[in-house]
């Protein structure tokens, strides 16, 4: 086991057992509810975005007491934008990490108010007095995860997604698009473990550079796998994209293409962490790992 499987495999401990404690369980009538719930979250998966709130926290030597919540906050936002997004209205998916969607194992009322209940639970975490002494720094992180998941990120860029499927985007729109879509949960990961230590101005710029690099990394690395990998690889149907009409940057770099961009990018991204020596190394073993993931 190398050092970052062993960090991955140690954060994502950490985080899920954060995650069983703040899943209600209920036996009453909205125990459907947190059953969806946990089984779209409980699903495993190298929780790459939870690991990037924990590992720029630790450059600033924050509690891990004050990191994991926002770690698992990101995990919900993260899910829950899964959960939506394999529903028959969006991408129509019905498998997810080999397994069935939630709205093929349960239904798609209850897949739709097991995502909604994941955002909003996100935001009650970072609003806890427990995730920070600070209220300012606490409203900070509020107001950040809501623009990376909104319009002005996430949704964004998927409705962006969604418009380029008809009309047809260039390189520089779609990435513009990836980095709303894809990058700006990374790019808040970064920010919020690195904003709960109280970095400075230099040391967050340098943080969000890495990020907005390993974001567009990690979307390419994605288009790459959907045209080349198989379902019981990927744990999700691929080829899919090309079949939509999906911009992406396989599509218009072609595949060699595509990968020395993601190359040029995961090396800019190392660049930008020069600032915090061998402190950061799990963060450089990130970007490495994120051009190597099989899914």
């Amino acid at each position: 086991m190398t050092c970052l499987e062993e960090a991955l495999r140690d954060s994502a401990a950490a985080v899920n057992a954060k995650l069983d404690a703040l899943i209600p369980t209920s036996k009453d009538l909205d125990g459907r509810l947190f059953k969806a719930m946990r089984y779209s979250i409980m699903a495993g998966g190298k929780r790459l975005r939870p690991f990037l709130v924990l590992s720029a926290a630790d450059l600033f030597d924050v509690p891990r007491d004050w990191s994991i919540p926002p770690a698992a906050a990101i995990e919900m936002v993260h899910t829950y934008s899964l959960v939506h997004g394999d529903l028959p209205a969006m991408d129509d998916d019905d498998l997810r990490r080999n397994r069935p969607t939630v709205h093929v194992a349960f239904n798609e009322a209850t897949a739709i108010l097991a995502g909604d209940t994941l955002l909003t639970l996100a935001f009650e975490i970072l609003g806890d007095d427990l995730t920070h002494r600070d209220a300012s720094v606490r409203i900070e992180l509020v107001c950040a995860l809501a623009r990376a998941a909104g319009s002005q990120g996430m949704v964004g860029g998927q409705m962006r997604d969604l418009e380029g499927e008809s009309s047809g985007l260039n390189l520089d729109t779609i990435t513009d698009m990836q980095r709303l879509k894809t990058g700006a949960l990374l790019e808040f990961a970064c920010f919020a473990g690195a904003r709960l230590g109280g970095a400075s101005v230099k040391d967050l710029s340098a943080l969000r550079g890495y990020a907005r690099n390993i974001g567009l990394a990690f979307q390419i690395t994605d288009d790459l796998l959907d045209a080349q990998s198989t379902t019981a690889r990927a744990g999700k149907r691929t080829r899919k994209d090309a079949g939509q009409g999906k911009a992406t940057f396989v599509a218009v770099l072609g595949f060699a293409g595509a990968k020395d961009k993601a190359e040029t990018l995961i090396q800019n991204a190392i660049e930008h962490l020069a600032p915090f020596g061998e402190h950061a190394d799990n963060l450089r073993q990130a970007a490495g790992y994120i051009l190597q993931r099989q899914n």
